[in-house]
This record gives C-alpha cells, structure tokens and sequence, in this order.
C-alpha cells in the first residue's frame, strides 16, 4: 500500500514545485489526455529530497499509456528521443522561454520495465523488457538498493490530493536508520552487476550510512568478481578478455568517493577487499615504518590518513582546493626503504609517481576527470621542503613552481601543508619552518607583481642574447636566460641596457 507522506516535509515542498515548473507540464498534459496514466517520480531524486538535499535528475516511471501514445504527447512538449524500443525510454528536452528554472539534464520518462540478467555480472548486461500495463511494484524490483527502490505518484489533477508513496521494500526506513540494504538476495543483486558493490561502498562514504550485515557480507564474498574477465566470451556487451566491469566505470565511483572524504574513502575500500585488488600499492604501505626522529605518527599509511585528515578539514577546504595526489604522495616508500644510518626513502618521489601512473592507466582514472599530468607533477616535486634549501632558492625556481600556469603551485603548497602538518616527530609537534619560509618566498615575489600572470617577460630574448655576445645558438643561451631571468626577479636589473651590462660583464 503507497504510504501517506507529511505534508511539512521535502516531498511535500517538491510537489508544490512541480505544479509551477514549466518543464514539468507535460505530467500535467498526459494526465489530462489519458485518465488512467500512473507517472511516477522514481530513483534518487526521491532519497535526495526525503534526505532533504537538492537533486538536479528528474526519473520518471509512466504506466498505463501506450508507447505511441506517450510518444506522440511529449514530442509536442519538446525533443524526444527513444533509447531503445525495448527499453521504453525517452529523453525530454522541454521547449521553453526564457525561465528561471533550469534543466540540469534532459528528463526521463520511461515505461514500467523488468530486467533478466545476462548472468555476466557486467554494468547493464541485462535484457530489458518495457510494459505499460506493468505495477510500479515490479518496476521497483529491479533496483539495486532499497533507498532507489521508492515512486512518488505525481497527481496533478486532484486539488489537495495527498502524497503517496510506493515503498515495498522500506527504504524510507533504511533512509532513516542510515542503512544501504539491497533490494531482495544481496548475492543476486550483484551478481546482476558487480559495480554495485563499489556503488554501495560508494553510497556509504556520500551518504555516510552504514551497511546492512547482510549486504556488506555479500560484498565481501564477491568483491574479487570486481577484477573478473570474460574469459568464457559468452554473450555480453563487454568484448572477449576484457573486463566485465568497465575500469571506466570504476573510476568514476572512486572520484566520486574521494572527492566527498579519502579518508573514510581508503577505510571502506581497505577494509572489503576492494582496495587490494584494484590498487594493490597502498596496501604495502601498512607496516611500512618510518624513522621516528621524523614520524612519531606511525607508518606510511597512518601518515597517508593522517595527511588526508587535514585535507578534509573545512578550513582547507575553503582556502585551497583539494589535490588528489595526496593519497598517492608516498606510495614510493615501501619500494624505495633502506636501512643503514636510519630508515630511508631514496627517490620515493619519483617511484611513487611512476607507481601512480600506472594505477592511472590501470584504472583509466582519466576518464573521471582526474588531470593525471597535474597530479604526477604535484607527487615529484612534493619533497620540495624536504630536499630544497628554501632560503636560498632561486627566484627563477620559485617562479618555475609557483608562478606557472602550466604547474600546479597551489596545490603542491596545499600539498606540502598537509605533508607537514602529518609529519610529526617525537615532540608531537610538526615543523613549520621550511613551509613557512617557502609561503615568505612567494608572497615577496607576488608583492612586485598584481597576479601570477603580471610577472614582466624577459628583458632579454634569445635573439638578443646571441647579437649582444657574438655566440651561436646552443644550451648556453638557456643558462643566461635563466641568469638574467634570477636578476631580473630579484629587481637587480629592470631595463635592457642594465642587462646588457651584466651579460658582458659576466659572459665576455
């Protein structure tokens, strides 16, 4: 039985939206032209509203109409087009005026519709059959996790007509307890789609719910199907060989995850088996020690998190962006650790950023939006602390990092922060020092100038450079660039004849 709903609460407000959306009209239209429509508000717009946040993806569920008919009205309202006969549904982009409200996405209104698994356990291997005549109830069936598992009947005819909301599997009990439960057997819910067990972990981690017993066994005992192949080359959409679980889709839950919090992110994902087997290389950072006149704080995984922890501060959060080398930074170490005066960590650096780039291409994180060339740049250079003598720096060096639009300086200065602010040694208080330093250094260089892009170019170019000297093009030029550039920046020279008088003094 469809449940009555508050009429204080988020649903209650949305509805009264719906009847003043202008993309929304065409619930109004089909209901006035077919009496016995059903549609249905489904999916996780409904979670979204009853956990009281904004969702910008309208799914909608019409029954009791025809494919043609349905068709025929929406394509009056707009662009329609039909993702498959089969799968009965289409993608609305209403026609409007100018309105202040704004479609975040086409909207979808699909058929009722049961879904039979291909048996592969791939990202949507499943046959799909659409009918109208189909109860919302069976529609519901077939979704992953009891909080999707809901439909809102938009009635629009009836003033006053109280919110009903179909709930056979309780998810707004789950919703409330803070659960992600599956919809029915867990075992067979991710069978149909092994995704979902990281989708799971996934909603964990944004909603910050915990997971049913039963459900989080289940992704246990199945996690390793996350990494399976189509060796068999039976039917599927995935080509023989290749992964049944798009790596594509892989990454972007995990983007999704450590973008909302890493450090809860790398707990759930360690503590499911996920994380040995999609990134094996930050599991041997457990138990990788440290030399304690540094790191009082523990391992090389304690230090990670603990860096992490400060990265989801809100006031890190406000002032910087968040880089997401972070989680990789010392991934290096357990590769790169000797043991002869104290425990060292020669070139983790450079073997952490190679390390990186082959979860990159492995996981084909790219595709999620991660910029992979920034982050390795970031992981190379985050010793810069460690290994550069700040005070003496070079102007041309802190403009190379800091002032450069095609490097990353502001978040490897996030970066160093949080690698300080994690590295405690015995006196369990970090060293600031070198950070601070290196903050004075850039903010002298940024006081001559008014932004990044304001640094005055060279007084000298190449050209003049060979002209003034008498010498041929070769790397020498580079070098009193790179001289007359540091003098420059240092306010020693300001004009082209200063300069010419210090490239004669020094290189004739």
């Amino acid at each position: 039985m469809p449940k009555k709903l508050d009429k204080n609460n988020a649903i209650a407000q949305f509805m009264l939206n719906v009847k003043k959306n202008p993309h929304l009209t065409f619930i109004k239209k089909i209901q006035k032209e077919r009496k016995d429509a059903k549609i249905y508000l489904v999916g996780g717009m409904i979670r979204d509203l009853s956990l009281g946040k904004l969702s910008k993806d309208y799914d909608m569920v019409v029954a009791g109409i025809l494919p043609k008919k349905l068709h025929d009205v929406l394509k009056k309202l707009g662009t329609v087009n039909l993702v498959g006969k089969t799968f009965g549904v289409f993608k609305l982009r209403p026609k409007l005026q100018a309105t202040s409200y704004k479609l975040q996405a086409d909207i979808d209104i699909a058929l009722p519709r049961t879904e039979h698994s291909l048996g592969t356990g791939g990202y949507r291997d499943v046959e799909v059959q659409s009918d109208y005549r189909l109860p919302i109830e069976k529609d519901l069936e077939r979704r992953d996790f009891t909080i999707n598992a809901m439909a809102l009947e938009l009635e629009l005819r009836i003033k006053n007509q109280e919110l009903r909301i179909t709930d056979p599997f309780k998810g707004i009990e789950d919703l409330k307890d803070k659960i992600i439960r599956c919809v029915g057997n867990p075992n067979e819910r991710f069978a149909e789609d092994y995704s979902r067990m990281l989708r799971a972990l996934r909603f964990c981690v944004q909603l910050g719910f915990t997971i049913e017993e039963k459900t989080w066994k289940s992704i246990v005992k199945n996690i390793k199907n996350i990494n399976k192949k189509n060796v068999k080359c039976q039917k599927s959409s995935v080509k023989c060989n290749e992964y049944i679980v798009p790596r594509e889709i892989i990454a972007k839950e995990l983007f999704k995850m450590f973008a909302i919090d890493p450090v809860a992110s790398l707990k759930i994902l360690d503590e499911s088996g996920m994380l040995e087997l999609l990134m094996p290389e930050f599991i041997k950072m457990k138990k990788c020690s440290q030399p304690k006149q540094f790191h009082s704080e523990g391992d090389v995984w304690e230090h990670t998190m603990l860096a992490l922890n400060f990265l989801n501060s809100k006031k890190f959060r406000r002032e910087f962006p968040i880089p997401n080398s972070q989680p990789a930074h010392d991934l290096g170490k357990p590769y790169t650790m000797t043991k002869t005066d104290r425990i060292r960590f020669n070139e983790h650096d450079m073997v952490s950023s190679k390390l990186f780039t082959e979860i990159s291409n492995r996981l084909k994180l790219s595709s999620a939006g991660l910029d992979t060339e920034k982050t390795k740049k970031i992981i190379e250079k985050h010793m810069i602390l460690t290994h550069g003598n700040i005070e003496n720096m070079k102007e041309t060096t802190v403009e190379k990092y800091f002032f450069n639009d095609q490097f990353p300086g502001t978040e490897l200065i996030m970066h160093s922060f949080c690698d300080v602010s994690a590295t405690v040694p015995p006196s369990g208080k970090p060293d600031f020092t070198k950070y601070k330093l290196l903050k004075k250094r850039i903010a002298s260089l940024k006081s001559k100038v008014k932004a990044k892009r304001d640094l005055p170019p060279d007084i000298l170019d190449g050209n003049e450079i060979m002209k003034i000297l008498k010498i041929p093009s070769g790397k020498i030029i580079g070098e009193i660039k790179e001289y007359l550039r540091e003098l420059q920046l240092r306010g020693k020279i300001t004009t082209k004849e200063e300069a010419k008088k210090k490239l004669i003094k020094q290189y004739k």
